[in-house]
């Protein structure tokens, strides 16, 4: 059998779906990177074209470990990838969050899922706390290699938890409505994280409906402070504002950590009005919330676990940019770059490239480009296209002041544009 060439099992979507045990991702994207037939993989992994076809479509699960393994052997999977090697070599998976051991279920596990879904059979805690932990390794995975891998698990990976709502009883029932929730609100975040505007607030709609129905105030304020963020991040300051105070009004029993947000969302609406009295009232107010949750992490909803001081002294960084002081948006933002940790590679990438605009802003061009460059190829790599545009916007700024970095900056985005 012809040797799969080895950078193939470092392509981000492939990654993905075998980290995942998506079968029918891997069959796809492995179909579109080689110009295979299903025929000729069929061939590869002894199965035949029409249950290639199935397991590609979703119609059939791969849940026999005998199938498994000639899928991984008939691919070519590397030797360090075989029985466990997805399951927990951290050192050597290209996406470390799903690396963790348990990520993935057992067999007796996995059995139970998929007969839930193909059969309508009950829902059980053990299912439910695993695809909370699914969820949470994926957030944490994105924060790394950024969203464009991971959409297409998402999707799948919510229609299994809506399949489970036939199944499910009395409080159970809710937790998988949650769950729905919570996976619709991580799909939002990395619509707009792509830029995709309508299909974001698209999938803020359907999670804020069903945190209600779920009756979690925590999750259906955040979908509004997320609407926020989303209408900050197109320049619509009045709506930003609108939203967050909607966020902080609308529900009671919110933790300090999801009203924080709320509080700093609307400080950077009117911060981009320009309103500096608002800004740093409700930047203090929030910063008081914030201290308080930090005291009380286990009153804080899990999709907050980024939330923190260092998180926050970015955004009083942003609030700066956005009034034009520059000096405090280079100390602000400098404080946090340094004190980020890099496994958030996605985040590190923005809020450098928000750093070089300052330094461009406050007149410091060689430290700007230097900044820049360090975030290129991160940029470059997450494929997030609000880093790249912010690259852009500093080099417009360095050429603006008649710097020549800012020529530099430019040829560096060309060349890995």
């Amino acid at each position: 059998m012809e040797e799969t060439p080895g950078p193939l099992w470092s392509h981000p979507q492939l990654a993905t779906a075998i980290a995942s045990e998506d079968w029918g991702a891997v069959f796809r994207t492995y179909r579109k990177l080689t110009g295979l037939s299903q025929t000729k993989l069929g061939e590869r992994t002894g199965l035949a074209q029409s249950d290639v076809s199935d397991i590609e479509r979703g119609r059939r699960r791969v849940t026999s470990a005998e199938v498994r393994q000639r899928i991984v052997v008939g691919l070519g999977l590397p030797e360090r990838r075989r029985d466990s090697g997805t399951r927990g070599d951290a050192g050597s998976d290209p996406v470390p969050g799903l690396s963790l051991p348990g990520a993935l279920p057992d067999e007796d596990l996995l059995d139970r899922v998929t007969g839930i879904v193909e059969g309508g059979r009950r829902v059980d805690a053990a299912t439910l706390d695993w695809l909370d932990r699914l969820l949470a390794e994926h957030r944490r995975a994105e924060d790394d290699i950024g969203s464009r891998p991971l959409m297409d698990v998402m999707r799948r990976q919510l229609g299994t938890v809506v399949d489970l709502y036939s199944g499910a009883r009395g409080p159970l029932n809710d937790r998988v409505v949650r769950l729905a929730a919570e996976h619709a609100q991580f799909l939002a975040w990395m619509a707009g994280d792509q830029d995709n505007t309508a299909a974001a607030l698209a999938w803020y709609d359907r999670s804020h409906e069903w945190a209600l129905e779920a009756g979690d105030a925590n999750m259906a304020a955040t979908t509004l402070n997320m609407k926020a963020h989303l209408a900050w991040s197109k320049g619509r300051a009045t709506r930003c504002v609108s939203l967050a105070e909607a966020a902080r009004r609308s529900f009671t029993g919110t933790s300090n950590g999801v009203q924080g947000m709320a509080a700093q969302m609307a400080a950077r609406g009117h911060a981009l009005s320009g309103t500096v009295v608002e800004t740093h009232r409700l930047l203090d107010e929030a910063q008081d919330l914030i201290s308080e949750a930090s005291e009380h992490p286990e009153d804080e909803p899990v999709w907050m676990y980024f939330y923190d001081e260092t998180w926050f002294t970015m955004q009083r960084g942003m609030a700066a940019l956005h009034l034009r002081d520059w000096s405090t948006a280079v100390d602000q933002l400098t404080l946090g770059v340094d004190a980020m940790p890099d496994t958030y590679r996605r985040d590190k990438a923005w809020f450098r490239a928000c750093l070089a605009h300052a330094l461009a802003g406050v007149g410091e061009p060689d430290r700007a480009l230097s900044v820049a460059l360090a975030s290129v190829p991160a940029a470059a790599a997450v494929g997030r296209p609000h880093s790249w545009n912010k690259l852009h916007t500093t080099a417009a700024t360095l050429l603006r002041r008649g710097a020549k970095e800012g020529h530099q900056l430019v040829a560096a985005l060309k060349d890995n544009d």
